[in-house]
């Protein structure tokens, strides 16, 4: 069936609101764009531009997903099932949220769904602390407002990895008819949760707590419109909080930002411009569904933003030096491969072991269920360059709740010593060397972008290590690599330990580039990048 055919049949059994947003559509290709396939359900589930078609965040692709989701849990489970549904501050994530909550529930399936709003990591907990046998969240986490997505969790509160994904795709694309959703009936099966599971929630992200001295440090914080205004401010509770108004209440559309993206150095300008006013030494900033948190701290007259190497290396030395105590051979350090390897590096000197996932916090929760399992390893903390990190086990994805607790208290902790975070971290690059990390997001949408993407990809694999001179090796990660499952990712590495990866986004229409330049010489480091940029851009764009 053509993407016409689809539009047709799509006006004619599709509701009222739905048909009308179609009918009105006049461009050829924006038709194309809604039906030339459907909206794909990856391994880390749905995500995408919300409207009506079959390649958008709608209830009918939302319905599609919870049918076949349901029918897959049913044919792995006995007896009674339950699923945990939570959602974020965006534009229709309620409304996904009980639409899925109602057709779980006329599949015979007991559904505890929260009442108000709360962050990804919330979810992860509350599904296992319930006993659920999957969770969903609706959310599109740092995306524009245009987006909406659903996420999937496993029994144990960890996205669905490759296997399980999978089933549970087979599932889902075994439903073609939409017309056939049943969207309503099961009511008894739906209850609403709210304060007692976010209350035990955060008592296991207290017990995560490692450092409360008093401190004169002065913080403000954003919860950029999103799920972290209540919790985050609940754990930094006793300190000097300065929230930022314009920006903590709920706002599908946050009309205050470009993009709630705390990667992105104007989402934080208004939680700067208050840290000046108020000679703050440290501004946090937390993304809608509060998996992600990015930093800026006080450095003389202003603001030196992190990047999440940079926060992740900090917290790697901070956690390790508070816990070296306790630590043991067992002790694991978990990173993705687009991660830097200075925060590897400290783990190594404090006698952790490292291992690394493909990218995907879902890795990184697969692995701690597996440590849970064997018993061969212990789960000390995990993170991505991502901005996204976790330490304790309460969640199996990242949190920016015991981030921010614990960025903070690391903050409070240099403090008392008459020291800023720049200087914790200078005093690691004195240590362990510089090391100079960054992304390129090249977006390419529709149809032709998906092309460019493929053609890219086949490009840079044909050119292999003569991309750049003094390139060593180039590991491929789409045939296998040691015990990873199968990826489109390719990862350069020179000779001197720096390295270059480029991989299709899995949500966004984008291909991405990390570098990692090592250099004794900041200068040398920044030219070296630059040049390398450019001719990325240069290719890219030719």
């Amino acid at each position: 069936m053509d993407y016409k055919e689809k539009y047709q049949q799509w006006l004619d059994f599709a509701d009222e609101n739905t048909k009308a947003e179609l009918s009105a559509i006049t461009d050829d290709k924006e038709i194309e764009d809604r039906f030339y396939k459907d909206l794909a359900f990856g391994t880390g589930g749905l995500r995408g531009v919300m409207g009506a078609g079959s390649n958008r965040m709608n209830r009918y692709t939302v319905g599609k997903a919870t049918l076949g989701l349901a029918r897959y849990l049913k044919s792995k489970n006995s007896g009674d099932i339950s699923v945990a549904i939570a959602y974020d501050t965006r534009n229709n994530s309620q409304f996904f949220a009980k639409t899925a909550a109602g057709i779980f529930a006329s599949q015979g399936i007991k559904v505890y769904i929260y009442e108000t709003v709360v962050p990804v990591p919330v979810l992860s907990f509350t599904t296992h602390y319930l006993g659920c046998r999957a969770g969903v969240m609706i959310t599109a986490s740092h995306n524009p407002k245009e987006y909406n997505g659903y996420k999937v969790y496993d029994e144990k509160g960890c996205q669905l990895c490759t296997d399980d994904a999978k089933n549970a795709i087979s599932f889902i694309n075994d439903i073609s008819d939409y017309s056939s959703i049943p969207f309503t009936g099961g009511n008894p099966l739906i209850t609403y949760i709210g304060e007692k599971e976010l209350s035990a929630f955060l008592a296991e992200v207290k017990k995560q707590s490692l450092y409360e001295e008093k401190s004169d440090l002065k913080i403000v914080y954003t919860p950029l419109h999103g799920t972290g205004n209540i919790p985050v401010r609940r754990m930094l509770e006793g300190m000097n909080v300065t929230v930022v108004k314009e920006q903590e209440l709920p706002d599908g559309n946050f009309s205050t930002v470009r993009s709630p993206n705390p990667e992105e150095k104007d989402a934080l300008t208004i939680a700067i411009e208050k840290a000046k006013e108020i000679g703050a030494d440290i501004v946090l900033g937390t993304d809608p569904d509060c998996d992600r948190v990015g930093i800026a701290v006080k450095d003389g007259d202003d603001y030196k933003l992190f990047t999440g190497n940079q926060t992740g290396a900090l917290l790697v030395k901070f956690v390790l030096e508070m816990k070296k105590a306790s630590l043991s051979e067992k002790s694991t350090l978990v990173k993705t491969i687009v991660t830097s390897e200075l925060g590897a590096n400290i783990g190594r000197k404090y006698g952790l072991q490292i291992e690394e996932t493909l990218t995907g916090f879902k890795y990184i929760g697969d692995k701690i269920n597996k440590y849970e399992e064997s018993g061969n390893q212990e789960f000390v903390i995990g993170y991505e360059e991502s901005y996204g990190y976790l330490v304790g086990i309460h969640a199996r994805d990242k949190d920016a709740v015991v981030s921010s607790m614990l960025i903070c208290q690391m903050a409070a902790w240099y403090k008392n010593q008459g020291k800023t975070l720049v200087d914790g971290l200078n005093e690691i690059y004195d240590e362990y060397g510089y090391y100079l990390d960054s992304l390129d997001s090249f977006v390419l949408k529709g149809k032709d972008g998906a092309e460019k993407i493929q053609s890219l990809m086949t490009y840079f694999r044909e050119k292999g290590d003569t991309l750049f001179d003094g390139i060593e090796s180039v590991v491929d990660f789409s045939g296998g690599i040691r015990d990873l499952p199968k990826e489109n990712v390719l990862k350069y590495i020179w000779k001197d330990g720096s390295w270059m990866a480029v991989r299709p986004s899995g949500t966004e229409p984008k291909i991405k580039v990390y570098y990692s330049i090592v250099d004794p010489s900041k200068e040398n480091a920044k030219i070296r990048l630059d040049e390398i940029k450019t001719e990325i851009k240069a290719i890219i764009e030719r």
